[in-house]
């Protein structure tokens, strides 16, 4: 399907997480080792927040991200606290830019990997949920964008686990009603630009990877030698479809049916349920 990452903490330049770790999300995109499939070359995107600006930059493309070239450029001068990156294979939906994740409304990004199965049953009921005001803003053909603005007529303003819960559970209502009897597949991770949410969950209890990076402090306590590591706050987390590379203690699956928030202060990391709607 896709493989993503969520980067949230000390200003880094994109090029120290996309490309220099051993298995970077530019590896995966030609050699990913725990995705369905081994090659994500059906579009890329990244997304990033500037410290002066609520809203954040997206550039999206439908070409590979192994070989582009803008994004090498974009990678080697753009340092960003906050950001997310994708590489996409496509579940059926056209190879086209509007295509390509992550996706943007306001303050918000959304990322997934995954897929409605049966999608093209319930696609329209899902898209007449979305709230009018917020339907002249779809422009690709994905379920992730459908569920993107599933989740903002939800309340992920105000609620981002529970809007993604009742977006889950219309989903999963609509699916059963259409005959599929496990219709979701979903690791999603969301942004205001402040904290980033991040999900795991299927309607068979077998979601695709997705790991959260251990605490600063704990990983320069168990590699002293790595210089990086003092130059890195104790805030700074990843979360990743899969790690990126295979240092002892670093990496840690996020828990089926679970959701994190990685926030200043405390990180946190809950049961996740599709509620009812």
């Amino acid at each position: 399907m896709c493989r993503w990452l969520a980067y949230s903490g000390t200003p880094v330049l994109l090029d120290d997480v996309l490309y220099r770790p051993e298995h970077s999300l530019i590896d995966q995109s030609l050699h990913a080792r725990m995705g369905v499939e081994t090659t994500n070359g059906d579009g890329f995107g990244v997304g990033w927040y500037a410290w002066h600006l609520r809203t954040p930059a997206v550039i999206r493309d439908t070409g590979p991200a192994w070989s582009n070239r803008n994004l090498r450029e974009i990678a080697d001068h753009v340092r960003s606290s906050l950001f997310f990156a994708h590489v996409r294979a496509s579940t059926g939906t056209a190879v086209q830019q509007t295509n390509c994740h992550p996706f943007r409304h306001g303050r918000w990004m959304w990322m997934h990997n995954g897929a409605i199965t049966g999608f093209s049953a319930m696609r329209r009921d899902l898209m007449m949920s979305i709230a009018p005001e917020l339907f002249p803003s779809l422009e690709g053909t994905t379920d992730s964008e459908v569920m993107f603005h599933v989740a903002l007529t939800l309340g992920l303003d105000g609620d981002p686990p529970g809007a993604v819960a009742r977006m889950a559970g219309l989903v999963e209502r609509l699916g059963h009603e259409n005959g599929v009897p496990e219709p979701l597949q979903m690791t999603v991770a969301v942004t205001d630009g402040e904290r980033v949410w991040f999900f795991r969950y299927s309607s068979g209890g077998a979601s695709r990877s997705l790991y959260y990076s251990s605490r600063v402090e704990d990983v320069r306590a168990l590699h002293p030698d790595l210089a990086f590591l003092n130059h890195i706050s104790d805030e700074t987390r990843l979360v990743v479809s899969e790690p990126l590379g295979d240092l002892p203690g670093v990496w840690n699956t996020v828990p089926e049916n679970s959701y994190g928030v990685v926030q200043p202060g405390r990180d946190l990391l809950r049961h996740f349920e599709p509620e009812p709607v």
